[in-house]
């Protein structure tokens, strides 16, 4: 198996590589099929090496081949393999029917769908539906989906799990929940939207023999957030380095009981190498944020023309957390959006920013789908539904660089291919992590000239310290316990 790549594409890229490798570059499409097949086998293999009873569930299409081959091969092993065919194997169609065909030819059988055939199965291979699939399944094969899942063998689904749409993530009535999905040529775009996270499980990747020149000819859809660019974007420091060359932060937030919230966006600043970060909040927040964490510069504020002079003093501006939509938060708020300097704007700010809309582009705007809705003037489920379109669509009315948070946090900018982030874990789920994640993106960006590069770096640093605070354990997780962590992130070329 072949390391992620960072490319993420479409149903129709993918279709476009594999008619490359087979009409450009003359490879038969039966070896590409008998590679899949003989990946998943490995795969099956390495990740389940005590199973002997494999179930494999062919379907409709060219993904019932890749099942079939898996088939064959798994019995020249001696493991104990049932085909169940849900689509009569005979109509299947020119490298899939031959893979039946091959699988018959060396003493392979098929059996029908029963409510018993699944029983003692150690692997179940769903080979069912491929990327083709674009029209909601039909009732009777939802319920033999429904049925897979409930099975409490793990699943490893080829290519893509059956019922997921490969664009946008979304389930087409019923979707295969896999624990491990064995992507071919390319990681497919909707394993990281909408619904696909829930689904995938572990996300895999087989190149079938091609070349890097031959996976490259078509243009992806999406990027991976590599962790190869932060050492780029933060590179050890010189030995000479004071606070002053790392750049000042202005938080502004922390309306009335909610100073934990600017707090936490303040620290996540200073823990990822601000060199300065001042909070502006309410005045009586000033001893508990101070109490909490003494690094902080912390002022009072009665109202917006109280910041000028902080603004004037600071690189980078976070706005929102934990603000409120008071007469303060207005005013407050109102000064950061029309400032020059780049602003990180979230939470509160944001959905100021919905009612009084104006554009910028040096700005990072970071809602997640209930915040985004708000500034689109759209459903939650909406956004949720066609979260790049969402994405998109917030950058060409607002300006700057878009986040959207959620599972597959999205990095959108205007112009460059839009990016995703694959860490994270529900564990982050929980409150403060937003404010967290507003801290670290401004901390970052104030190191850096480059507010989109310091979007996605902030994306993908959050996330790796939730992973890293996650080990003890998801449920529980605080925000605050990535603090531990996020100082380990954001020094990759001094790590052990």
């Amino acid at each position: 198996m072949a390391n992620l790549p960072l490319a993420i594409h479409t149903a129709a890229q993918v279709r476009e590589l594999d008619r490359h490798a087979i009409e450009d570059l003359g490879i038969p499409g039966y070896t590409l099929m008998t590679s899949a097949g003989e990946a998943a086998l490995t795969t099956l293999r390495s990740y389940w090496p005590g199973a002997q009873r494999v179930v494999v569930l062919c379907g409709p299409g060219n993904n019932a081949g890749d099942g079939y081959v898996l088939a064959r091969l798994a019995r020249t092993r001696r493991l104990d393999v049932t085909v169940i065919a849900l689509a009569d194997p005979a109509s299947l169609r020119g490298d899939a029917h031959r893979a039946w065909r091959d699988f018959v030819a060396e003493g392979g059988a098929t059996r029908s769908w029963s409510d018993d055939c699944l029983n003692g199965a150690e692997v179940i291979v769903d080979a069912i539906f491929g990327i083709g699939l674009s029209r909601a399944i039909e009732p009777a094969m939802a319920a033999k989906i429904a049925r897979v899942n409930q099975s409490s063998a793990p699943i490893l689904a080829l290519d893509i799990p059956s019922g997921l749409d490969s664009d946008t993530g979304e389930i087409l009535g019923a979707a295969i929940h896999a624990e491990r999905t064995l992507a071919f040529l390319g990681l497919k775009q909707g394993f990281y939207l909408g619904d696909g996270p829930n689904c995938t499980g572990v996300v895999m990747f087989d190149s079938l023999d091609l070349s890097d020149a031959a996976l490259s000819h078509a243009r992806p859809s999406v990027l991976r957030i590599s962790e190869d660019a932060l050492a780029r974007l933060l590179p050890r420091r010189r030995r000479t380095t004071h606070k002053g060359q790392q750049g000042h932060v202005l938080v502004i937030g922390g309306g009335v009981g909610m100073a934990g919230a600017a707090r936490l966006s303040g620290e996540a600043a200073l823990r990822v190498g601000a060199g300065l970060v001042t909070v502006a909040t309410r005045p009586e927040n000033v001893a508990g944020v101070v109490a909490q964490r003494p690094e902080l510069i912390c002022r009072g504020i009665e109202s917006g023309a109280d910041l000028q002079a902080l603004i004037e003093r600071a690189d980078i501006i976070a706005v929102g957390p934990g603000l409120g939509q008071d007469a303060w938060a207005h005013s407050v708020a109102n000064s950061a959006l029309h400032s020059d300097k780049p602003t990180v704007i979230d939470a509160d700010a944001l959905n100021l920013l919905a009612q009084s809309p104006c554009k910028g582009e040096h700005r990072i705007l970071t809602p997640h789908p209930g915040e985004a809705g708000r500034l689109l003037g759209m459903s939650t489920a909406a956004v949720q539904a066609d979260r790049l379109s969402a994405a998109r669509q917030i950058v060409e009315r607002y300006g700057g660089t878009v986040v959207l948070k959620g599972a597959g946090t999205l990095v959108v900018e205007r112009d460059g291919l839009p990016s995703i982030c694959d860490q994270g874990n529900p564990g982050m789920a929980s409150p403060g992590m937003g404010d967290v994640l507003t801290g670290v993106i401004a901390g970052i960006a104030a190191q850096t000239a480059e507010l989109a590069e310091a979007a996605r770096a902030g994306v993908l640093v959050h996330a790796m310290a939730g992973d890293m605070a996650a080990r003890r354990g998801e449920r529980g997780l605080l925000a605050s316990d990535l603090f531990t962590y996020l100082p380990i992130c954001v020094n990759p070329t001094q790590q052990i």
